[in-house]
């Protein structure tokens, strides 16, 4: 069997091809992290990752990791220690996580179009679409190959982000009935490419990570579009949390360059923390991708805990590692720890 595909099976596994370089500080003003160079999480000897795909933090602080390694649903304390797993068997490719306001845990998985509602230890609630049997390709039914989901905190409607082979937001209520759909692809206003990553504000504003349009759109909670933020790279990952009297949005970029600009600065990947009139209040990372401590692959979920640390999952086995030779498994999980 080829290495690549012994990989796939979860053989062949060199852990010590995850690079320590050890501690560095990113960001700037009130924005500033403390991140380790190498994956974290303290899995035990014979687990791996292979990527985190997607991250999200409970009510408790616990943090939930959503991968495509030993056990796709990983769930660590602060701290990084593994307190439970569970979703063996369950997942075709592991997408997004959403926690819920009551600590459901919402599970998007890209490889069979469906969308799953657990309780928090695993336990099957709901699910919305039928396994490996997507819509058609831009017919605009759900789902084919959705990405991710958000829930309005005022009503529990929720979100899904149905982007990879539509171009589509679908609204569901809280017990899952089909509300309505909007969107199309292209590039205009309430258009999409890769519709990626979504999130709510406390008014129910929807903001949806349009991308490989480059930007941020958002929309009333029926669908209206209101505005965008550009400027930006490849935003895949969206999170908005409550600082202080405001609510800002923490933004995760691919790198944008391309061809042979693979160490053009200040092109992603990195994070972004907005003010959500658009102002850019922070950054961290300027380089281009590497293993190197501050840099990022391919920021594709993250969320925020109380404490303002960041927890950022990269898909970097899909973007970087995967065509290595020999293919390898890199850093795909960091935290970021704000500094007082």
């Amino acid at each position: 069997m080829a290495e690549k595909d012994s990989w796939e099976f979860g053989l062949n596994l060199n852990r010590d091809a995850v690079v320590d370089t050890g501690p560095a500080i990113l960001g700037e003003g009130e924005y500033r992290y403390e991140v380790s160079g190498k994956n974290w999480g303290n899995l035990p000897e014979d687990w791996y990752y292979k990527e985190a795909t997607a991250v999200a933090v409970n009510s408790k602080g616990q943090v939930y990791v959503f991968n495509r390694g030993t056990h796709p649903m990983l769930v660590l304390d602060r701290d990084g220690n593994v307190e439970s797993w569970w979703g063996d068997g369950v997942f075709g490719n592991p997408h997004g996580v959403t926690i819920g306001p009551d600590d459901s845990v919402f599970c998007v998985d890209n490889g069979d179009s469906t969308v799953r509602k657990f309780t928090p230890d695993g336990k099957l609630l709901m699910t919305l679409g039928t396994p490996n049997q997507p819509s058609g390709k831009m017919s605009g039914e759900p789902f084919c190959k959705p990405a991710h989901v958000a829930i309005d905190k005022r009503t529990g409607d929720f979100y899904v982000a149905d982007g990879y082979s539509n171009a589509r937001m679908h609204k569901y209520s809280p017990d899952g009935t089909y509300l309505f759909s909007w969107g199309a692809s292209g590039t205009g206003e309430g258009q999409f490419n890769i519709v990626h990553n979504i999130d709510t504000d406390k008014n129910g504003w929807v903001y949806v990570a349009d991308r490989e349009n480059h930007r941020v759109q958002i929309f009333s909670p029926a669908g209206k579009y209101e505005t965008q933020w550009n400027n930006l790279s490849r935003v895949a990952a969206i999170y908005i949390a409550t600082r202080g009297n405001e609510e800002v949005a923490y933004l995760g970029e691919y790198f944008c360059g391309i061809g042979s600009n693979d160490t053009g600065t200040d092109l992603g990947p990195r994070v972004t923390v907005m003010r959500l009139d658009g102002k850019v209040l922070g950054r961290a990372g300027r380089q281009s991708y590497g293993d190197e401590t501050g840099r990022f692959y391919s920021p594709h979920g993250l969320a925020v805990d109380a404490h303002g640390d960041i927890y950022v999952a990269e898909v970097s086995w899909s973007d970087y590692g995967s065509q290595m030779d020999p293919p390898r498994e890199l850093r795909s999980m960091q935290k970021l720890v704000k500094l007082a």
